[in-house]
C-alpha cells in the first residue's frame, strides 16, 4: 500500500496570517539551526522524524520573524505543532498561532508540547488554556549505558537473550550502514512488512514509504545507523540521530523476527558501537500499542518525555 497525505476543506498556504508550504528535504538546514535555539527532549523535535511522517495530516511549515510554525491536517481538524523559536519569542509565537486558527475558523488546539512550552502556556497573559497529558506519544528514555551493558537483576533477561544469540549465532557480525548495504537493508524491510501488512492502516503504509525515501537520502540526512550481517545476509537494521547535547534519538529498528535475539543484538551493537559518547537514548513513544508499550517498558527507561495537548478554554 502507498500512503498518501490526507487531504480536507483546510489549505494553509494562501493564509493572511502566515504562508505555509509543504516540508521539502532541502528545509533540514534551516530546521537543525532552531532546533539548537532549545534543549528539546521531544523526538519530533528533529527534521528526520517531522520528514518521514509529514504525509500523514498534510503537515506544513511556515517561517516568520525568525519563528517556524508548523502546522497539519487530519479529517478537517487543524492542529498546530510547538513552534520553533528562542525561548523570548514563545509569546509572540502563541498570539500568532492563535491568530491563525482564527482566521481558519476553528478552536485552537496545539499538540505535541513539551513542559518547557506548557509552562509558558500557563503564563500567557490573552488566554486561558486546558492541558491535557499525552500518554500514548510520550518518549521512552533510557540511559545510554544501560542499553549497552545490560547490568545487573534489571536487565538479566536482556542479556541472557544476547548471549543466546551469540551462542546461536556465532558468526554474527555488526556493521555501519553504508551506501552498499542499504538494499539489503531494504529487503529486511521489504520481508517484515509482508510479514505486517494492513491494508486498513495508512500508519504502517506511511512508515514503509518514508523508510525507503530515507534510505534514498541517507547521507544527505546525516543519520548514523547500523545492521546485524548473519550468514552473508543483513537480518536486522536501525538509524537513528543526535537530537540535543546528550541524548541521541532511534528512530527505526527492523529485524528478522525468524531470528531469535536480533532485536536485542541490534539495539545493544548501535548504541555500543555509535552512541557510547551520549548519555541518554531517546527511543521515541509506543502510539498506545500494548505489545510496543511492552517491549519499551522491558528496557527500563530512566524517564519519559512527557508530550501534551493544549486548547483554549
Amino acid at each position: 500500500m502507498t500512503a498518501t497525505a490526507v487531504t480536507t476543506a483546510i489549505n494553509f498556504k494562501e493564509r493572511d496570517t502566515i504562508n505555509f508550504k509543504t516540508i521539502e528535504k532541502t528545509d533540514k538546514k534551516i530546521f537543525d539551526e532552531f532546533y539548537k535555539k532549545n534543549y528539546y527532549e521531544n523526538a519530533y523535535a528533529c527534521f528526520t522524524g517531522l520528514y518521514m511522517w509529514r504525509k500523514i495530516g498534510n503537515t506544513q511549515w511556515a517561517m516568520e520573524d525568525d519563528i517556524i510554525y508548523l502546522c497539519s491536517e487530519w479529517h478537517g481538524k487543524f492542529s498546530a505543532f510547538q513552534p520553533l523559536c528562542a525561548p523570548e519569542k514563545i509569546p509572540q509565537a502563541i498570539t500568532k498561532v492563535i491568530e491563525l486558527f482564527k482566521e481558519c475558523g476553528q478552536s485552537v488546539k496545539l499538540v505535541g508540547l513539551e513542559k518547557f512550552f506548557i509552562e509558558e502556556l500557563a503564563k500567557y497573559p490573552d488566554a486561558d488554556f486546558e492541558i491535557s497529558s499525552d500518554r500514548n506519544n510520550s518518549d521512552y528514555v533510557y540511559l545510554a549505558q544501560d542499553l549497552i551493558n545490560l547490568s545487573g537483576r534489571k536487565f538479566h533477561g536482556k542479556k541472557n537473550h544476547l548471549n543466546q544469540f551469540y551462542k546461536d549465532y556465532p558468526t554474527a557480525e555488526y556493521l555501519p550502514i553504508t551506501c552498499e548495504i542499504i538494499p539489503q537493508c531494504r529487503e529486511v524491510l521489504k520481508n517484515w512488512y509482508e510479514n505486517h501488512e494492513d491494508p486498513d492502516d495508512i500508519f504502517v503504509g506511511q512508515e514503509k514509504d518514508a523508510i525507503n525515501e530515507i534510505f534514498d537520502n541517507f547521507d544527505e540526512f546525516k543519520l548514523k545507523g547500523g545492521a546485524i550481517l548473519l550468514g552473508g545476509k543483513i537480518v536486522a537494521f536501525t538509524f537513528g540521530e543526535q537530537l540535543n547535547k546528550d541524548t541521541a534519538v532511534i528512530h527505526v529498528e527492523k529485524a528478522d523476527p525468524e531470528i531469535r535475539g536480533a532485536y536485542t543484538a541490534i539495539n545493544q551493537n548501535f548504541i555500543a558501537n555509535e552512541w557510547a559518547n551520549m548519555t541518554y537514548i531517546n527511543r521515541e513513544e509506543d502510539m498506545g500499542l500494548d505489545g510496543l508499550r511492552q517491549a519499551k517498558e522491558s528496557y527500563r527507561p530512566v524517564k519519559m518525555v512527557d508530550k501534551f495537548s493544549a486548547k483554549i478554554l
